[in-house]
């Protein structure tokens, strides 16, 4: 059964206030006091002089249990939330595995789920390691990104995007953060321009919490557990009033919903679902035997649940 063996993150110590970055994207006072006011949004982390490979570099780095065990690794996996992160023929994915001693390692991105490419990425690393001889094969998910491009800063009506960074080693078995069910949800109507298209936006917004519910009840189902078996909901960090929103359709608790890195830190692309795993496990949220639920949704669109037991 897959597991999450370690899980480090980076956040930036530079922390800017949405209004700075409303002020550079041109958003106007009435879209920055909706994100204030109703979506909670309040700083971002951000690494202005840094570039993607410092970012995933700070993650691995904040990683002791790597340490000893680089031979064991198998698999580097990059979940980004964004298809393009760097001009062709740069690589640094590639460059981390020299600087950490992976070299031997097989690496790759995964896209095309938007901002819940990190529950994929996690999925397709225990699938990879079932197949594996060695029981001590690991796999590296790496997740974290820059906003280098104002579709990569921010989503119209929605949220703003920060630069945390998250490693997480997995294991193709495990006695905590073992993996129980992981579901998705596509709806490819929404794949398009919704800075551009209103509608799309509309109706994008409206049909939200319903796909998003879809999906984690269909995680408990496969996991063959109730709401009232989970002790925390690990959001992604694109706003407070969604979550709200869905905890109260559902009956949740909104007090077991990890939202306080919403305000604090910001939404980090697909590294949201690692780093809350961080803040409740250094929090000591979770008990041994707790089972919780990460869920996250990509525009395009995906929305992806999974049940874990920690």
């Amino acid at each position: 059964m897959t597991a999450l063996e370690a899980v480090a993150v980076h956040l930036p110590h530079h922390t800017v206030p949405i209004e700075a970055v409303g002020e550079r994207l041109g958003l106007t006072p009435r879209q920055l006091r909706l994100f204030r006011r109703f979506h909670g949004l309040d700083q971002l982390r951000l690494d202005p002089d840094g570039k993607l490979p410092d970012l995933l570099g700070a993650a691995v780095d904040a990683l002791p249990e790597l340490r000893g065990r680089e031979r064991d690794i198998r698999f580097v996996i990059h979940a980004r939330s964004m298809p393009v992160a760097v001009p062709y023929p740069l690589n640094p994915l590639h460059d981390l595995l020299q600087q950490y001693g992976l070299g031997h390692a097989q690496a790759f991105t995964v896209t095309h789920h938007a901002c819940a490419v990190g529950l994929l990425a996690v999925d397709l690393a225990g699938r990879l390691l079932a197949a594996e001889p060695d029981p001590r094969a690991l796999a590296l998910v790496l997740a974290g990104e820059k906003t280098f491009t104002k579709d990569a800063q921010v989503v119209p009506e929605t949220g703003i995007f920060a630069e945390g960074a998250a490693a997480c080693l997995v294991s193709a078995d495990g006695e905590r953060d073992r993996v129980l069910s992981y579901a998705v949800r596509q709806r490819p109507e929404f794949d398009g321009r919704l800075a551009e298209d209103q509608d799309l936006l509309a109706r994008y917004q409206r049909e939200y919490p319903d796909v998003m519910v879809e999906a984690i009840e269909a995680a408990l189902d496969q996991a063959g557990l109730d709401l009232s078996d989970l002790a925390l909901l690990l959001p992604h960090n694109v706003n407070q009033a969604s979550w709200r929103t869905i905890a109260r359709r559902i009956g949740f608790p909104i007090g077991k919903v990890v939202l306080d890195n919403v305000t604090s830190v910001g939404h980090s692309f697909a590294a949201d679902g690692l780093i809350n795993l961080h803040t409740a496990t250094t929090r000591g949220l979770l008990e041994r035997g707790d089972r919780y639920l990460v869920a996250a949704a990509g525009i395009g669109a995906t929305f992806s649940a999974m049940v874990v037991e920690h």
